[in-house]
Formats: structure tokens, sequence, C-alpha cells
């Protein structure tokens, strides 16, 4: 048995909680997949011996997937926010969930295919957007809102002017 964190996030799933989980654990550093609860019993969305939670760490935050079935969807109302430091790391994030069934949204925002939203933000462009100089802020602010993956030379030369 594993002793939880006083505060866990517990992302609701269709089945797959399992799946997201490994998904996460490969991917982002500092992540892991912990222990895997089977259902006792039948449950509206499955039947006696289905995963029905699985304990696991996303970049070292506490989570708690529950396969609840589908009955509720996910949406932009939760997202991760993952901070990188370069664009290789952006892309790595950014690939890895798009290419793995997710899909591209807005201003470094994306899906992955459980519907989780993620946004990927390098530090970069949280700076930029903060700049003490109002014209360039507004710059750097302009050329995100016309990206999906955000684009560091571009938030940088936009900075500049």
């Amino acid at each position: 048995m594993i002793k939880p964190a006083k505060n866990t996030i517990c992302l609701w799933y269709d089945g797959d909680a399992e799946d997201a989980a490994h998904f996460y654990a490969k991917t982002f550093p500092d992540s892991s997949v912990g222990a895997v609860y089977r259902a006792p019993g039948d449950f509206p969305s499955g039947k006696k011996g289905d995963v029905l939670t699985v304990w696991f760490t996303v970049m070292g935050i506490p989570c708690l997937g529950l396969n609840g079935g589908p009955a509720f969807k996910h949406n932009e109302a939760f997202s991760f926010q993952v901070t990188t430091v370069d664009q290789a790391e952006t892309d790595r994030y950014w690939n890895a969930i798009v290419n793995n069934g997710g899909q591209e949204s807005a201003c470094g925002w994306c899906k992955d295919k459980w519907g989780i939203s993620w946004q990927i933000t390098p530090i970069a462009l949280t700076e930029a957007i903060a700049d003490a100089d109002p014209g360039a802020a507004k710059r750097a602010f302009d050329a995100m809102m016309q990206m999906r993956k955000i684009d560091i030379a571009t938030i940088e030369a936009a900075l500049r002017g």
C-alpha cells in the first residue's frame, strides 16, 4: 500500500489510466508509475479485476488516474504547464504529445490522446511577455498569438523589434 500525498490530482480516464501513466513516465523527467489497483468487484464502467486506479507522478506532481468511464471528458479548464529551457526541449515534449495521438492547439497548448491539456511554455516566452518595455512585450505577445507550438527564435525576434 502506498502512502498518498496530502494533495493529489485525480484525473478521470475512460479505461486507459495505466496507459496514460506509462506514457507520462516515459515522456517527462521526474515521472513514474506507482501502484496499480484492480477493482475488487464490478463497477459501472468495468468488471472485477479491471484496473480501477493508478498512482503516478508527473514531473514531481502526485496524480491518481481513475478509470471512471466515459461520463466525464477533460477540457482546457485544467492543464499541466511545462516550462522548457530551449527549443529542443519544447519540441521534444510537444512532439511526444502531438505525435502520440494528441492534437495541437494555440499559443503553446496541445492535448494528449486522453484529452489532458498541456501548455508547453518556454521560459523565453514567459520572460518576453513580461518585458519591462510594454512595446516589446506586446510584440512578443502578438507573435505568440499566431503560433501553435512556440518558436523561441520568433519570440526573441519580436521582442527585439
